[in-house]
């Protein structure tokens, strides 16, 4: 195990046991003992990509979130990184999050309050979690972008946040009747415009169906608060909104009681300039300050 210290953290790596494989994380810690010390923050990595994260995202996050007194972990999954395995994707790991709460616990006594961070389809590996182990220390969820990808969706989405926005601009009619606008583009059109009429029954696999479905039924049970923030140029932030306003089981759920909604409209799926990041970073620490900052009795478990 090796340590980092600086005046604004600390920071050391740790290895856990899941399911017979060796995984590999990175604790980081406020440089002095908080009075939220009993609440953490885990990071769980969307693929493929590792605990870092894309421009170093989740690093930057994590250090940003113990300057203001929050602990975090991040992890590789298993196949992911610098962990052992098979590549699991995000339907499949269930048991590494528990692992993961696990060794946080053994590294940071106290630690009885776990919020998930999840961007993409970690946010739905997030809510899969609950909905599967029903933990009760998971005190709320952080989700980003969520994914909640079929054939269907994503061409309805496309459709109408491309395509129309393309039909409303001069350049493209141009194009159009100079002949420049390719038969292969016309062609893609009109296959997702067959695709999205078809977002009924039957254009949807059952493996897709169920993963949507477990994630509105979390979502739905789930009373700890749950901070949702969505970017602005994201196809797959685009694709969320127009399933949960079409699909029945998530009729009202983005408006319930216990979601905090925020969108930052120029930010692109992983908040890859310093101003996004910065920006995703003080929303959740003002969150877990604003809903989380009473600890939770000692004798009570959250479900």
């Amino acid at each position: 195990m090796s340590a980092v210290k600086t005046s604004e953290y600390r920071q050391q790596c740790l290895r856990f046991d899941c399911e017979g494989q060796t995984l590999q994380a990175v604790l980081t810690l406020p440089p002095a003992s908080t009075t939220m010390d009993d609440l953490g923050v885990l990071v769980v990595v969307g693929g493929p990509q590792y605990r870092a994260g894309s421009h170093r995202q989740f690093t930057l996050l994590a250090r940003e979130l113990a300057r203001q007194g929050f602990p975090v972990l991040r992890f590789d999954h298993q196949g992911m990184g610098d962990s052992s395995g098979l590549l699991h994707d995000f339907k499949q790991i269930t048991p590494d999050i528990g692992a993961a709460i696990e060794a946080f616990q053994r590294a940071h006594p106290g630690l009885r309050r776990v919020v998930i961070w999840g961007l993409c389809d970690a946010a739905s590996a997030a809510l899969m979690y609950w909905q599967r182990s029903r933990d009760p220390r998971i005190a709320g969820l952080c989700l980003l972008n969520p994914w909640v990808r079929s054939e269907a969706s994503l061409a309805k989405a496309t459709v109408k946040h491309y395509y129309l926005d393309r039909l409303k601009q001069p350049e493209f009619w141009k194009k159009l009747l100079s002949g420049r606008v390719a038969g292969a583009a016309l062609r893609d059109l009109i296959g997702n415009l067959r695709r999205a009429r078809g977002a009924g029954a039957g254009t949807r696999s059952a493996a897709a169906m169920n993963f949507q479905q477990e994630m509105a039924f979390a979502w739905a049970q789930l009373k700890a608060p749950l901070l949702l923030i969505l970017s602005g140029r994201d196809l797959t932030a685009k694709e969320f909104l127009e399933h949960a306003q079409a699909d029945a089981a998530w009729q009202g759920l983005l408006q319930a009681p216990h979601v905090t909604r925020t969108d930052f409209p120029e930010a692109d799926h992983t908040f890859s300039n310093a101003q996004a990041r910065d920006q995703v970073a003080q929303a959740t620490a003002a969150w877990l300050r604003q809903h989380l900052s009473s600890p939770a009795p000692r004798d009570t478990a959250r479900s």
